[in-house]
């Protein structure tokens, strides 16, 4: 590791026997590096302004000077510590790869003179520790030494005497020794120094930092604040022993040691694995009591249990998860296998719905171990249950229902029980095997027992009567909303983001939710939140839909005029070039690139109008090129058919057309049965339909002649405004009263109060791609083969 310290200044400082180089930042003062000069380091002059030398295992260090005369006053120095001739370009002979010389160190190799351990060669013992800790040979026959004498015990006996006489400056060398040892980095040195006999003196030494005023009060807090609470007694003295010696090491690394520096991190692995290994023997000893566990469990379920004691029971199985994350991939399989035998599933069902924010917290971080480590697990459970229980009591439902009650303002917990869920129902890590599929088993069992609690908040708060209760008085909107406290605006974008999730991964499933429950409508209430971040979800979940680029979908979208309120935002937020700005347009240049030829019709047939003066982007000219072009292509077609045929296909009887769609339909629904999608409640199919080819043509010319009379007047941002309906009817052509889609405003039909037939008749046949009366046969939808098994393949000439 090389810096390069020419912004810098040095210097040499301390008394005979400790010796530092220390470096400062020249434009702020604040100390860069300080080393040590150890006695055995070696040091290289190089190119009269650099000086080279190792610090520790694997790193060296390099001054370069700005000038020469800086750098011979600096060399001077170091090899004035350690007794050298300034002359010299190297301070010590250097050894080529010291740790291949440990291997063939010999036995009876002479070990390091430990100086004798008393009050007065304290000092000399510091020094001594800490000038091995560059060299690996020196280190590990400092620690033989250390290992042979019983030398440990002997200065931890010092520490006493000089505790008892108030020996400031030996416990400061105490420190010095005691923190040397621990770098030395030898198991056998921790198991003495950690031994029930031992580490609290050990502790007692690490209080008497030279750095602070007053020493620090560790073993107090050990002793009288740090209280071992035994949840079930144990009465088994050896896992006893393990469990406080683990606390105290992970307290003395954690609390007692300061942050390693960049040279010593290599310093302390073997104290890590020391805890390591200790935790691994928790798990397993407390694994092999099942008198204990099964002891445990009871007193959780039990309804007579007060509830501290439930809480300290919570978070004994919260820690005791978090062991078993040291274990290896075989036993913590046979770890967790174990708990769910015990029923660690249906006890953290009760839990999880305590009103104790402390208990929910704890039973929620071990549902996420569980579900880390086996969501099949998880699913196979609930699936299980849900044919003895209620839905209310599910244990999924409870925690979409945590997640949704969750009290915290910034809604961490919901933020993690949404990533659990997300796991829980992502395909990817459902099995197939070959008497069942998971994957379809489980999905239908979410969306007929789940989905409804998950997208209760956002049905509820994009309902027209909260529109309507939530309105501001005198707003230029028609459908002001809604979610405008910010805590509820959160829980939103969570259930978008699961959503969103769905439509991506659930192509069937969530296909037929979304279009049975108008969930797009209600989603696309969302782009009038004052929240942008809300608005951006809603426009993400359209987004992945149309990204999908199935018909049905677009279908869906262009006979509800969907597009309307994603207009409207981007009308509303005139000017501004922010994120919802880039998002809008990102998706109508998406469909432009991807050139879905039915979604740009309708979109240059309803708001091109809108849309023509936005001209920082070609997106729209393209967009209106396409459809063109489009156009072109389907009048050279039909010019190219006889014009015999075309007199003939044109001059059929009206109710001939109409009786022969409807017999065509009647037989292909007895054929085929169901829809792969239902239709939404309210719909009514056979008003998509007109009563002839003639009339839509009639009706289309009188439609365009009036475009020009009726264009959409434009807000106050300069760009046009249209109205939305929250209805779920306009979505399958019926004109409510509460209709106000564009054709319908601009249609002589709806003008005149003939039938809703008309009403709707331009948005109904310019999605279809030009057909006849818009009926098209769409393409089998792309679902996985185990979800055609479970559920008969069910397509719709109308596809809605």
């Amino acid at each position: 590791m090389w810096f390069r310290l020419k912004t810098c200044w040095c210097k040499i400082h301390g008394n005979v026997c400790f010796v530092k180089l220390s470096v400062f930042i020249t434009f702020s003062g604040s100390l860069l590096l300080e080393s040590k000069i150890n006695p055995n380091t070696a040091y290289q002059k190089q190119q009269d302004t650099l000086i080279v030398w190792s610090e520790a295992e694997n790193y060296d260090l390099a001054l370069s000077f700005q000038e020469k005369a800086g750098c011979d006053e600096i060399w001077e120095k170091i090899c004035q510590v350690q007794g050298k001739d300034p002359s010299v370009e190297v301070t010590q002979d250097l050894i080529e790869s010291e740790e291949e010389h440990i291997e063939e160190m010999p036995e009876t190799s002479p070990l390091i003179d430990l100086p004798s351990c008393e009050l007065n060669k304290l000092e000399e013992i510091a020094d001594l520790v800490t000038s091995v800790l560059s060299s690996p040979i020196r280190r590990e026959k400092l620690a033989l030494a250390l290992e042979n004498e019983g030398y440990i015990k002997k200065l931890l006996q010092l520490f006493q005497v000089c505790e008892n006489l108030e020996n400031t400056e030996g416990l400061h060398h105490l420190y010095e020794i005691i923190r040397g040892i621990l770098f030395l980095n030898k198991a056998t040195l921790f198991e003495v120094m950690f031994s029930d006999e031992c580490i609290m003196d050990v502790v007692g030494c690490l209080e008497y930092d030279p750095s602070l005023a007053q020493p620090k009060r560790h073993r107090e807090f050990l002793t009288k604040t740090a209280k071992f609470k035994e949840v079930i007694p144990i009465t088994d003295s050896e896992l006893r022993q393990k469990i406080h010696q683990t606390y105290r090491v992970q307290y003395i690394q954690d609390i007692i040691l300061p942050t390693p520096s960049v040279f010593e991190e290599n310093f302390l692995s073997t104290l890590t694995s020391f805890i390591f290994f200790n935790k691994v023997e928790i798990v397993s000893m407390l694994q092999e009591d099942e008198k204990f566990l099964s002891e445990v469990f009871a007193q959780l379920t039990d309804e007579a249990t007060d509830d501290d004691k439930r809480c300290e029971l919570v978070n004994f199985f919260k820690e005791f998860c978090a062991f078993s994350q040291t274990l290896q991939p075989q036993n913590r399989d046979a770890f967790f296998k174990t708990l769910a035998k015990l029923g660690i599933l249906p006890a953290l069902e009760i839990v999880m719905g305590m009103d104790d924010l402390q208990v929910r917290s704890a039973a929620t971080d071990i549902f996420s171990y569980l579900v880390e480590f086996s969501p099949s697990m998880v699913r196979e459970f609930v699936m299980q249950e849900a044919q003895q229980s209620d839905d209310d009591i599910l244990l999924i439902n409870v925690v979409i229902e945590q997640m949704i009650c969750d009290t915290d303002p910034e809604l961490g917990g919901a933020v993690q029980l949404m990533g659990l869920l997300r796991t829980l129902i992502d395909p990817e890590n459902m099995l197939a095997t070959a008497n069942k599929t998971e994957k379809s088993e489980f999905l239908n069992f979410f969306y007929n027992h789940c989905m409804h609690v998950l997208t209760a908040p956002l049905l509820a708060n994009t309902s027209e009567d909260k529109c309507e209760k939530d309105a501001v008085v005198g707003s230029t909107k028609s459908n002001t909303i809604c979610p405008d406290n910010y805590q509820t605006a959160q829980l939103l974008a969570l259930i978008l983001e699961l959503l969103t999730f769905c439509v991506e991964h659930h192509t069937y499933h969530i296909k037929n939710y979304i279009m049975n429950k108008d969930l797009l409508r209600r989603v696309l209430v969302l782009m009038n939140s004052k929240h942008t971040f809300l608005a951006l979800c809603a426009l993400r979940f359209m987004r992945r839909i149309i990204g999908l680029k199935d018909e049905f979908y677009n279908r869906y979208i262009t006979k509800g005029n969907l597009f309307e309120p994603v207009i409207n935002a981007l009308l509303d937020n005139g000017t501004r070039y922010n994120l919802l700005n880039s998002a809008v347009i990102e998706l109508f240049e998406f469909i432009r690139v991807e050139d879905i030829k039915s979604l740009i019709a309708h979109i240059v047939e309803n708001f091109y109008n809108a849309l023509e003066s936005i001209e920082y982007v070609q997106t729209f000219k393209g967009l209106k090129t396409k459809y063109e072009q489009e156009k072109d292509r389907q009048n050279q077609k039909l010019n190219s058919v006889p014009s015999i045929l075309r007199s003939n296909r044109f001059r059929r009887d009206a109710r001939a057309l109409e009786e022969d769609e409807e017999m065509w339909f009647n037989e292909d629904e007895e054929e085929e049965g169901e829809a792969v999608v239902p239709p939404v409640e309210k719909s009514k199919p056979e008003d998509d339909f007109p009563d002839s080819y003639e009339k839509f043509m009639e009706t289309k010319k009188a439609k365009e002649s009036e475009d020009k009379e009726n264009l959409p007047k434009r807000t106050s941002a300069g760009g046009f405004k249209f109205t939305f309906s929250h209805s779920a009817s306009a979505a399958n052509g019926a004109n409510g009263a509460n209709s106000k889609s564009v054709a319908a405003q601009t249609s002589p039909a709806s003008s005149n109060g003939s039938s809703s037939k008309n009403a709707t008749l331009t948005t109904a046949v310019t999605a279809t791609k030009g057909s006849l009366v818009g009926l098209v046969d769409y393409p089998d939808d792309e679902d996985d083969d185990e979800e055609e098994e479970t559920s008969p393949r069910k397509r719709s000439r109308l596809g809605s």
